[in-house]
C-alpha cells in the first residue's frame, strides 16, 4: 500500500465511523414527543416574554479585552520558567512586553471602554452654539 491507499482508507473509515454513529443514534433515540420539547428553553421553566432582546455591545467588549489580556499573561508563565537559565536579557524583554500591555491597558481605559456604561463625549463647540 502506497501513501494514498491509506489516505484513502482513512478517509473511508473515517466517513463510514460519522455514518454508522448517525445511524445508530436514529435508531437508539427515545420517540416521545411533547409539547414542552418544542418550546425554547428545555429548563423547566416557562420561557416569559420574547426571546430576542438586544444586549448591549459592552458585554463583548470587555469580553474581547479580558481574553486578549488573559491570553498575553499565558506568555509569562513559560518566561518564569526559563527566566533563571536566561538572565537579564529575559527580564528586559519581558518588562518590554510588559510595558506594551501597559500601554495597551492605559489606551482601553482612557477610552472608557473599561466602564460598564460608556460617557456620552461632551461637545463644547454645539454647547455654545447651541445657548447663544
Amino acid at each position: 500500500m502506497t501513501g494514498f491507499y491509506i489516505v484513502f482508507l482513512f478517509l473511508v473509515l473515517g466517513m463510514l465511523i460519522v455514518a454508522v454513529t448517525l445511524l445508530l443514534s436514529r435508531l437508539l433515540q427515545p420517540r416521545k414527543r411533547e409539547k414542552d420539547k418544542f418550546i425554547p428553553y428545555e429548563c423547566g421553566i416557562v420561557p416569559e416574554g420574547e426571546a430576542w432582546i438586544q444586549f448591549n455591545n459592552r458585554f463583548y467588549v470587555i469580553a474581547l479585552i479580558f481574553i486578549i489580556f488573559d491570553v498575553e499573561v499565558l506568555f509569562l508563565f513559560p518566561w518564569a520558567v526559563v527566566f533563571d537559565t536566561m538572565g537579564m536579557v529575559a527580564f528586559v524583554e519581558m518588562m518590554i512586553f510588559i510595558a506594551i500591555l501597559l500601554v495597551g491597558l492605559a489606551y482601553v481605559w482612557a477610552k472608557g471602554d473599561l466602564n460598564w456604561v460608556k460617557p456620552k463625549p461632551r461637545l463644547a463647540h454645539l454647547a455654545k452654539k447651541k445657548g447663544e
